[in-house]
């Protein structure tokens, strides 16, 4: 029998729920561990260690018949001396040729000087001032207090003498206000005597008198009022504008005095004369004294603001030598350091390549040039036949070429020997470039350093040549060296998490890089997490 429509229907809507609860499920554990789960990550750290580094270039040669080397100089330079002749048995690192370096050397001791200098200062630098140097600064500092002191006294004298001497010559001017004021009544006194004794009211000079009598009224009012508001206020402006106002007035007393005395004569004219001087000259004085109080009170101000700024040169200088070596300083410093180093180094490789070393053990075969030659790069003056029957002969990428020299040590392990690793040294570089398979190589010859028995021409051999070498210098592990947007960093945990360091990074070994600056010895670094 089969299901009903209706149970069809039903079992298809339980299913439908089902699938939602499950679809629904699974969103939220995604959800719940890309967004809401905490962060368990486990690191597998590394500490900063002393230790050494080296670099290595590895390649694949093959042995060869041993063929005579050609030696000569990296540089040009004048033979000073060549220390073997033709048929000569010579050991390995034995002088064969010394070119002239008295140039390379004197600036090899100067190089040397600038290091000391370089390490002297960054010593002093970590170690801050002296107690003498300190104690000299405190006494700088007390010195500048005291004088500051002294010119604050300074300043407050000389606004007190001047604000004494302003306030005398203001006091001078309400004397000279009220001679003015005297001399205007008295030319009102006299005008009302002139105008009532000499003139009528209705002629043309009694008009004209009338008038100037009016005028000298108004002025006396002006004059006044201007001299009770400056005598009641403590602001000087009202003894300013009484002063002007005065004077003012007293002008046109004058004016008006000239016409009275055109028709009359009278020796009020006289006097309102001298009284408008008299006025003239306050103003003046006070004038003077303002300018007085501005010039001695600014020239001590300026001696305050200068004992100020020494005090403070004083305490700033106080607290640079007591204050402990900033990071950028010391960051500084080693900089100055390392690029003398680097100095240092160049200048005795230099010095170094202009001695030619026989690079194993063999016999001269032919001298190519006489002291006092002058010698080129890549011309070659010994021909040397190793003392052993075989070599090595292998080609070398043009990218690790560049830092290969003559002598450098070689571990070589041969397929017909794996269980011993034996022992070589480069004795040429080839400067000619040789073309396999579209890239460039350079060939180079690996003497052995002893002779093994059983050992055929045309075996394989392995060899690791040891280009560079630091011992002694804070590493981590190449794992734990990032490059971020052309930076080099690692990670440490601050607080659990991890967080980014930037480093500076000097030899790049095969397993270890050296750490110049940006961490500390024994810091722990993310080498990777844990899976």
């Amino acid at each position: 029998m089969f299901p009903s429509y209706n149970m069809i229907k039903k079992i298809l809507s339980k299913k439908i729920i089902l699938g939602a609860i499950i679809v629904i499920a699974i969103l939220g554990f995604v959800i719940y561990q890309f967004f809401f789960k905490p962060d368990n990550k486990e690191y597998v750290l590394e500490k900063v260690l002393m230790g050494t580094v080296v670099k290595n270039v590895s390649e694949i040669g093959s042995v060869k018949i041993a063929e005579k080397s050609l030696l000569g100089f990296k540089s040009a330079g004048r033979i000073e001396k060549i220390s073997a002749k033709v048929g000569d048995s010579v050991k390995i690192g034995q002088e064969l040729v010394r070119i002239d370096a008295s140039q390379l050397f004197i600036q090899l001791s100067e190089a040397q000087a600038a290091l000391q200098a370089s390490q002297a200062s960054y010593e002093k630098l970590i170690a801050g001032a002296s107690p003498e140097d300190v104690k000299v600064s405190e006494a700088a500092v007390a010195a500048a207090d005291v004088s500051l002191a002294g010119a604050e006294q300074n300043l407050r004298d000389v606004s007190a003498d001047t604000s004494e001497d302003l306030s005398q010559t203001y006091q001078s001017a309400f004397n000279y206000l009220d001679d003015g004021y005297l001399k205007i009544y008295d030319s009102l006194i006299v005008a009302n005597s002139i105008s009532r004794t000499y003139f009528g009211s209705s002629d043309q000079e009694g008009i004209k008198v009338s008038e100037s009598k009016a005028s000298i009224q108004n002025s006396l009012d002006v004059v006044r009022f201007y001299i009770d508001k400056a005598r009641v206020s403590s602001d000087r402006n009202y003894t300013d504008e009484a002063l002007a106002r005065t004077k003012s007035a007293l002008l046109i007393v004058k004016d008006s005095l000239e016409i009275i005395r055109n028709m009359t004569e009278t020796a009020n004219y006289r006097d309102v004369v001298s009284a408008a001087a008299n006025i003239v000259f306050s103003q003046q004085a006070i004038s003077g004294a303002k300018i007085a109080v501005g010039t001695d009170v600014n020239a001590a101000q300026a001696k305050v603001d200068a004992s100020r700024a020494q005090l403070q040169k004083a305490r700033d200088e106080l607290a640079l030598k007591k204050a402990p070596a900033r990071q950028e300083d010391i960051d500084l410093y080693q900089a100055k350091i390392r690029q003398a180093q680097a100095q240092v180094s160049l200048l005795k490789n230099q010095s170094n390549d202009s001695v030619l070393r026989s690079p194993s053990s063999g016999k001269i075969t032919e001298i190519n040039k006489r002291e006092g030659e002058t010698t080129q790069p890549a011309e070659w003056i010994i021909s040397l036949l190793p003392e052993l029957p075989f070599q090595i002969k292998a080609d070398i990428y043009e990218e690790d070429v560049v830092d290969l020299a003559i002598g450098n040590p070689v571990s070589i392990t041969l397929a017909a020997f794996l269980d011993e690793a034996l022992a070589g040294r480069v004795v040429s570089i080839n400067p000619a470039e040789k073309m396999v398979g579209g890239v460039v190589y350079y060939e180079i010859t690996v003497d052995f350093e002893k002779e093994k028995a059983g050992i055929k021409s045309g075996m394989t051999a392995d060899i690791v040549i040891e280009v560079a070498k630091k011992e002694n210098v804070l590493v981590v592990p190449r794992e734990a060296l990032l490059k971020i947007n052309g930076k080099r960093k690692v990670k440490i945990l601050e607080g659990g998490e991890p967080q980014e360091r930037e480093v500076e990074i000097g030899l790049e070994g095969d397993d270890l890089i050296e750490i110049i600056s940006g961490l500390e010895n024994g810091q722990p670094v993310i080498a990777r997490e844990k899976l």
